[in-house]
């Protein structure tokens, strides 16, 4: 019988999400990543969390049908909204999904608690971000008093762990991190807007993000983009 402790990932495809998804695995953790397809404008993120969980031994991976695009409200569900271009000026981005995190770490929860799981990784960062809330290390503290209030293992004495080990690592932290364990950042895509080549922008808030992080690394990003 595998003694691992289990451990849940919420894995987007994204870079953040891969270095999570590479910290869990180098604690010793059977890997379980969890994906969404939530109405999201297109489908390169769930591409490259399939690539991302294949590319470490043993990891199982599970896609999600969560259709937030049904309530529309965000730029990356609704088509007759564009992503913010311009940083967002410390307001919260048309980016921003309503209640993303909660609903994707709910479904998590679930999965973590069937698995008999303690343990869920998140790839939140309140360092360079886009001002999102539910990004806060207050808004994690409370999804994990929520969790160990609202499950059975919670409150028979199992209480779960919201892990986000990159919440207070700058992006360019987060690379040079990723680079250590060996996380190949050619399968992840940031993107909110990508060309019909998908090919990355190179203007939105995640790429913007994404390209100084590598910059400050003294790296190079190893992905194409449309307007470098």
């Amino acid at each position: 019988m595998n003694s691992q402790p289990r451990a849940v990932v919420l894995l987007s495809g994204g870079m953040d999400s891969a270095v999570c998804l590479h910290v869990a695995h180098a604690e010793g953790f059977a890997v379980h990543a969890i994906s969404f397809r939530y109405g999201q404008r297109h489908a390169l993120e769930i591409e490259a969390a399939r690539r991302l969980s294949g590319s470490l031994p043993g990891v199982e991976w599970l896609l999600v049908d969560a259709p937030l695009d049904r309530f529309g409200g965000s730029a990356l569900t609704d088509p007759a909204l564009r992503p913010s271009r311009d940083g967002s000026g410390g307001e919260i981005p048309s980016t921003y999904v309503p209640a993303r995190n909660t609903v994707f770490l709910s479904l998590a929860l679930a999965w973590a608690e069937t698995l008999e799981a303690r343990d869920l990784f998140i790839g939140v960062n309140a360092v360079d971000y886009s001002g999102y809330p539910d990004c806060r290390p207050e808004y994690i503290a409370a999804f994990e008093t929520l969790a160990n209030l609202a499950t059975r293992a919670g409150v028979t004495g199992r209480p779960f762990r919201i892990r986000a080990p990159l919440q207070h690592l700058s992006k360019a932290q987060i690379i040079r991190k990723g680079q250590e364990l060996g996380v190949d950042f050619a399968l992840t895509r940031s993107c909110y807007d990508p060309d019909p080549q998908d090919r990355a922008c190179g203007v939105c808030d995640a790429c913007r993000l994404r390209l100084a992080g590598f910059a400050a690394a003294g790296l190079v990003d190893p992905i194409f983009y449309a307007h470098i």
